[in-house]
């Protein structure tokens, strides 16, 4: 895919670090089968200074080889591409035991869905804009380290609200985090519920639990996790436990009750005397 026109001063212009980490140095691998694309992609990451090396690859068959020849932090690729595309590379990096993340960049937004469900750190646009790809570098460090994030000056940003594609009638649309009540296993997918109604997004219930634990999300059963944020009330009633949400109540099994109250204290603010 072709990348960003280098004559745009803008699109040119050296990253500046926005909320990273002082000591990450990452190695990065960029694919993408279009000569401009990678060279334009690969010269503004070198300008950022989380980013120690950047090696390349035209090819998704490529990128395997050099992923097998060395330690590679995150892969920034394009996903249409002819033979290994990105969607495929990614979920056989996703079998990897020890994995870097992924970075989608591409000139198309139908691939939104795909990339949520293999679990890609970001999505990014083409042309490529400075500061979005150093916001995407961000996110990368960030989720590398969430520790030295959490306790970072810009830990807010760490929790900014998440924006999730979902499929309605053959139509890409985002909800936020943040408007997800709670979500429901179903299979290897997820049943996300809003007030508008719920969404079917395929990605296994664990993975959401593990990715929006710092978020205020929380298992109560086996199937259910729920979000803190939308709680009204716990029940105990002959010896059952549940929440109570603006338009539901959900049964909390034994094994959760203890970890649901454990973070409900965790999250109320304490009064000073």
């Amino acid at each position: 895919m072709a990348g960003a026109p280098s004559g745009d001063p803008e699109l040119r212009r050296p990253l500046e670090a926005t909320g990273g980490t002082a000591g990450a140095a990452l190695r990065a691998l960029v694919v993408d089968d279009e000569a401009p694309a990678l060279e334009e992609l690969s010269w503004l990451l070198r300008q950022d200074h989380r980013i120690a090396e950047v090696l390349t690859a035209s090819s998704g068959a490529d990128a395997l080889r050099s992923l097998d020849g060395g330690d590679i932090d995150v892969v920034f690729s394009d996903i249409s591409m002819p033979g290994l595309d990105g969607m495929e590379l990614a979920r056989v990096i996703a079998r990897f035991v020890e994995r870097p993340q992924v970075v989608f960049v591409t000139a198309h937004d139908q691939h939104a869905v795909d990339a949520f469900a293999v679990d890609a750190t970001d999505y990014v646009m083409k042309p490529v804009r400075a500061d979005r790809l150093a916001e995407a570098v961000r996110r990368v460090v960030a989720a590398a380290d969430p520790g030295a994030a959490a306790n970072n000056a810009g830990a807010a940003a760490e929790l900014e609200d998440e924006t999730i594609p979902v499929e309605l009638a053959g139509v890409t649309r985002f909800i936020t985090r943040s408007q997800i009540r709670y979500a429901q296993a179903q299979g290897d997918y997820a049943r996300l519920h809003t007030e508008a109604g719920s969404h079917l997004v395929r990605i296994p219930l664990s993975t959401l639990e593990e990715r929006w634990a710092a978020a205020g999300f929380v298992r109560i059963h086996r199937s259910t996790l729920v979000s803190l944020a939308h709680v009204r009330e716990v029940r105990m009633e002959h010896g059952r436990c549940s929440v109570v949400l603006d338009d539901a109540e959900l049964q909390v099994s034994r094994r959760h009750t203890r970890e649901l109250r454990d973070r409900l204290l965790r999250a109320t603010p304490r009064v000073s005397p």
